[in-house]
């Protein structure tokens, strides 16, 4: 029998178990109760101490494929901490890019505007293969993004902090601001880590042609915001989406709210789909019994 603890201020706990159980028929599976009887945690951001005293864990499951916070906390013991990669989150993921790019490509915040004002305003569409759209992070949820995005006929190209190879997408490493001189629209799917924050400050974001559109699905440290802010103002940014913040909730009274170049989602690009993710969970827990590696184990140097 395996004791597992979850917690998530967000995710159904009995979705969970009713798809773990079938596959771990031995599962002990918990909200509460002694921390020295736990083996496993599947959690989204649990409270400070939340780990104090269980001495006998084996493996975290990260609610989510962002680990940053996980590994940033101090109660963190020494184990193999996995996270959540499966196909539901996938196809979330590619679903609001695709949403988010086509958005800007098809000039629907400006008739967004338009509807507001009562104006019948005509803007003749373009080919979406003059879009050069450069997908920033190619790991689990970017490649797909990217392959999506790239068979619905925009010029793809996708920059990563090591070489990969994708159909159809012009891959890239090396100088990114190289990289973003030649890209229209900017998707940010890079996890948050001590090299990638703030990557998009005032140089990066100037480095951008005029009139570029910025799309952040990842993390809102990423971003300068002032920067952002100010570069969408004076129209060196164009328009951005934006589903991750500095702060979370964004708070009353944030300039992006007023924005009318600003697409604002609640952090909701992806989430974690129980029935299809517990195969992996599962499998995950069968592997650490063995005394083998997890699935999709993060590296804590590399933060990912």
């Amino acid at each position: 029998m395996t004791v597992l603890r979850f917690f998530s201020a967000h995710d159904d706990p009995v979705a969970w178990e009713r798809a773990l159980r079938p596959l771990l028929p031995g599962l002990d599976f918990r909200l509460d109760g002694p921390a020295e009887e736990v083996e496993v945690v599947l959690a989204w951001q649990p409270p400070p101490g939340f780990f104090a005293g269980m001495s006998r864990l084996r493996l975290v499951v990260n609610l989510g494929a962002g680990v940053d916070k996980l590994l940033a906390r101090d109660d963190l013991p020494p184990v193999p901490v996995s996270r959540l990669n499966d196909q539901g989150m996938v196809r979330l993921m590619s679903s609001w890019i695709a949403w988010a790019v086509t958005g800007h490509a098809r000039d629907t915040l400006k008739f967004a505007v338009a509807q507001r004002r009562g104006e019948w305003r005509y803007i003749h569409p373009r080919p979406l293969s003059r879009f050069r759209v450069g997908v920033l992070g190619l790991g689990e949820l970017g490649a797909p993004a990217a392959r999506l995005l790239a068979t619905m006929g925009y010029d793809v190209r996708g920059w990563s902090r090591t070489p990969k190879e994708i159909p159809g997408v012009r891959c890239q490493s090396g100088e990114l601001r190289e990289f973003l001189a030649e890209t229209d629209i900017c998707v940010l799917l890079l996890p948050l880590t001590p090299q990638t924050r703030g990557v998009m400050d005032a140089a990066a974001l100037s480095a951008l042609p005029r009139g570029a559109c910025l799309v952040n699905a990842s993390r809102g440290a990423l971003v300068d915001e002032a920067a952002l802010i100010e570069a969408l103002r004076s129209g060196h940014i164009a328009e951005a989406t934006l589903d991750a913040f500095a702060v979370e909730p964004l708070p009353p009274g944030h300039p992006f709210w007023a924005m009318e170049n600003v697409v604002i989602t609640p952090h909701l690009a992806s989430i974690t789909v129980p029935e299809e993710a517990a195969v992996d969970v599962a499998e995950s827990i069968r592997r650490v019994t063995r005394g083998e590696a997890p699935l999709h184990q993060v590296d804590p140097g590399r933060g990912y």
